[in-house]
């Protein structure tokens, strides 16, 4: 779990109430549109979250004592706190509804960045269940389970229905260690197989392709290595054919 904390944020304590238990926890989103910058811009995310709680400790009608949720979740696989461990939420919509579930929100919204990314999913997962060790009961809901609301959206409760099911995908290979399972030799060889591919016309376009980044790069290089397995694999039955031959 990559945990972003309230003092890493330059937050004091949460003024919220205090609640030990629930029934579990509601998944939201943001609900306006959210920028694609997220995707390759970390402090993107930091200040996106920061915005979230300038605007509802600014919002007079609601009297918000803090960030209405409990966590955050980022694209990159950050776990942001917001009111954190044993605080009620603000977010589900009335003090009743607030009080059956704890809450955690995907820096997703209705336009622009919508799709969750894998990490983003690990990352509410990871919240629930650190929730879970601290309160909540098993029940995982979407924010509009009880309440008339899109949220968390078409995407997030999709996967919410299917009962928030952490990804497959080896996010820890691909984003935090890319090389991990491999030799210093295999990655030698697949670094000299791929510079003699010959190079695209042009470099990535990020405005056109906002999901590139440094771990799709590293993906790349994974899917290098793999090819560069099979072609040995093949080579090697070549090879033992022709000595039965001989």
């Amino acid at each position: 779990m990559k945990l972003v904390t309230r003092a890493q944020l330059g937050w004091p304590a949460s003024a919220a109430p205090s609640q030990t238990s629930t029934k579990g926890v509601k998944v939201h989103y943001e609900g306006s549109p959210v920028s694609t910058k997220l995707l390759t811009d970390h402090n993107a995310c930091i200040a996106e979250w920061k915005a979230i709680r300038a605007s509802h400790l600014a919002n007079k009608a609601e009297n918000y004592s803090d960030v209405a949720y409990n966590y955050a979740a980022c694209p990159h696989g950050y776990l942001l706190e917001g009111r954190g461990l044993r605080k009620r939420t603000g977010a589900n919509g009335n003090q009743t509804l607030n009080q059956a579930h704890y809450a955690i929100v995907g820096l997703v919204g209705s336009s622009g960045l919508t799709q969750p990314t894998d990490a983003m999913l690990s990352a509410i997962r990871d919240g629930i269940d650190l929730l879970r060790k601290n309160g909540a009961g098993s029940e995982i809901k979407g924010h509009r389970d009880g309440y008339a609301t899109a949220c968390p959206g078409g995407p997030l409760y999709a996967w919410v229905q299917k009962g928030a099911p952490k990804p497959t995908t080896n996010t820890s290979a691909t984003e935090e260690d890319p090389m991990a399972g491999y030799s210093k030799a295999e990655i030698g060889d697949a670094v000299l197989y791929r510079d003699n591919i010959p190079a695209p016309k042009s470099a990535p376009d990020k405005t056109k392709n906002p999901n590139w980044s440094l771990s799709s790069y590293a993906q790349t290089i994974l899917n290098t290595l793999n090819a560069l397995r099979d072609e040995v694999a093949s080579l090697r039955k070549d090879v033992d054919a022709l000595s039965k031959e001989s």
